[in-house]
Parts: structure tokens; C-alpha cells; sequence
């Protein structure tokens, strides 16, 4: 009697087993795809440069050597955008296709046109920490996984040629400590590019054909350093 119910107690064991989900290596039906969006200006969009030469796009296809589920990313960006701009620009893009969820990584990069059209650093900053609570929510609220990129010094470019270039770059440097500033306060990762973007002065082959924009040589330092620390984050 006793060797019966042990064979129907490892019979119900058994049937009991083969009902369970086992996860398989290498099995990437439930692999989960990783999605990026990029909010800014004319330095997101990539003006000048093809789309696929963009920083985002760049950092599409770095990410994807190593993640092949790294989707293409979504660019909400417009040559001369301010910060007031930008946020309405999100909001339409928001009702044309309506925004994930959530994004595993989010970036961000504004000012330069607020600079550009004489806009107090004062004004710059309530627009701006508004904007990166924005992307920290696009995120998922996780903020460890938002990217504030500094804003290019276009002071150094031929654009700017007759220019108080001086000036431009002292107030480049001001928005930048306050968008670096609000972004240590919410414990946003902040990459500084704009020492890459003086080089530009004495090399010209980090500038697009209309001697404002970033090259796809530029973007491409700025790529790589983006998704080292997406990278990091997985």
C-alpha cells in the first residue's frame, strides 16, 4: 500500500512539473525590446547631417552591436526651438502618436535658441527643470536613466563671425552650469560636449556645410559618449 501512494504521489509530482513554465536559454520571444526617445533642437534633429548621421540615430547604432532588441529612437526636435517651444512641440507630438508608457532611456538637450534670442539664464531655468521633469517621467521615473547633454558653443563657428563671441560664450557657459545644476539636483547624468564643440574653431571638419551645425564627425564623439552611459545602465 505504502509503495502505491508513493507512485502516485511522484506521478502527481511529475504531472504537476511538466505544467510549469521552465525558462529556456536563449529563448527571445520574451526578450524586451529597449526604447529611447530624444527631445531638443536642431542639435537632436541634426540639422544639415542625414538622419541616420543625427547624435540619436548614432547612438541607435552603437547600441544595437551589443542589443538587438535596441529599438530605433523617437526624435521629438525642431531646428529653433526654445524651451517653451520644445514643450509645445511635445504636446503635439503627443496627440499626432501618443508617447510610450514609459522609455527605457530619455535624453535632453536645449537652450541654445533661448541664448541665441537673448533670453535670460533666469527664464532659461524654470522652462528647463519643467522639461527635464518631463523626460524623468518619460523615463519611467527613473531618473538614473536620463541624459542632459550640454548646449554646443556656436560662438566658435564661421556663423558667428562679427560677433561678440566672447559674450556668446560666457552666457553658453551660464546656461550650461544651470542646466548641469538642475540636473545634479534630480541626480540626472549631465555630459558636457561643449569643449568638443570649441575644437571647431581650429577644425572645421566638425562642422556641417553651413558652418553652424555639428558634422556627423562631431555627433559621433557625442554618440559614443551617450550610449557608454546607456550602456552602463544595463
Amino acid at each position: 500500500m505504502k509503495h502505491i501512494i508513493s507512485i502516485l504521489f511522484l506521478g502527481i509530482n511529475i504531472l504537476s512539473c511538466s505544467n510549469k513554465t521552465v525558462p529556456t536559454m536563449g529563448n527571445t520571444n520574451n526578450k524586451k525590446t529597449l526604447t529611447y526617445l530624444a527631445i531638443g533642437d536642431s542639435y537632436t534633429i541634426g540639422e544639415q547631417v542625414q538622419g541616420k548621421d543625427n547624435f540619436p540615430n548614432q547612438v541607435y547604432s552603437l547600441m544595437k552591436k551589443d542589443f538587438s532588441d535596441f529599438a530605433e529612437p523617437r526624435i521629438i526636435a525642431k531646428t529653433g526651438w526654445t524651451t517653451n517651444e520644445l514643450e509645445k512641440g511635445i504636446i503635439a507630438a503627443d496627440k499626432a502618436e501618443p508617447f510610450q508608457t514609459s522609455y527605457d532611456f530619455v535624453s535632453l538637450l536645449i537652450g541654445v535658441n533661448n541664448q541665441y534670442r537673448g533670453s535670460t539664464v533666469e527664464n532659461y531655468k524654470p522652462e528647463f527643470e519643467e522639461l527635464l521633469q518631463k523626460a524623468i517621467r518619460f523615463a519611467g521615473n527613473n531618473a538614473d536613466h536620463v541624459v542632459v547633454i550640454s548646449i554646443p558653443d556656436w560662438g566658435v563657428t564661421p556663423f558667428a563671425k562679427g560677433r561678440d563671441t566672447t559674450k556668446i560664450a560666457k552666457e553658453i557657459d551660464a546656461y550650461n552650469t544651470a542646466a548641469k545644476e538642475i540636473a545634479s539636483t534630480y541626480d540626472v547624468h549631465y555630459i558636457d560636449i561643449t569643449p568638443w564643440t570649441r575644437e571647431a574653431a581650429t577644425d572645421n571638419s566638425f562642422l556641417a556645410a553651413d558652418g553652424l551645425h555639428p558634422s556627423s564627425k562631431e555627433y559621433k564623439r557625442w554618440a559614443e559618449k551617450i550610449a557608454e552611459f546607456f550602456k552602463s545602465r544595463l
